[in-house]
């Protein structure tokens, strides 16, 4: 598999890590963030996360939309909300692939990338939870960055 690797940061890193973050936040398996920029120009960054029910794959796909909006102010374009067997967010920089486990396993998709380098994925500092509470009773507010 890909080789670990620990990049310049910068604001797509960033929010390449905060998805990942997200996903696992909502029991997300497998999760996995791809350095993808020095071998295509789709993206800086792939992430992929899995989940085990067409449910579970929405729910991931709108934890993500829903933190990305409140603490960077940004939306994706979104394919396969519809059937929820592949959810492909597209945030400019970073390509977002939330599969059914199944579908995942049968495109193996990552593996096209496995000369990529790995990103690793921290632990959070604050719960995705928190943040999420703290933004419904105040719209206004910040979330605050994760260390």
């Amino acid at each position: 598999m890909a080789r670990v690797t620990h990049p310049k940061p910068s604001l797509s890193l960033e929010q390449a890590v905060f998805i990942a973050q997200a996903a696992q936040e909502k029991q997300a398996g497998e999760v996995l963030v791809l350095e993808v920029g020095a071998m295509t120009s789709l993206a800086d960054y792939f992430v992929f996360a899995s989940g085990d029910s067409e449910r579970q794959v929405r729910g991931i796909a709108s934890f993500i939309e829903k933190m990305m909006s409140t603490r960077y102010k940004t939306k994706p374009d979104i394919e396969g909300k519809e059937t929820a067997n592949w959810i492909l967010m597209d945030y400019g920089d970073i390509i977002v692939h939330i599969f059914k486990s199944d579908v995942r396993k049968y495109y193996a998709l990552e593996k096209m990338w496995e000369d990529a380098p790995q990103i690793p994925i921290p632990e959070t500092s604050q719960p995705f939870s928190q943040a999420a509470r703290a933004s419904r009773a105040n719209p206004n507010s910040k979330v605050a960055p994760l260390s």
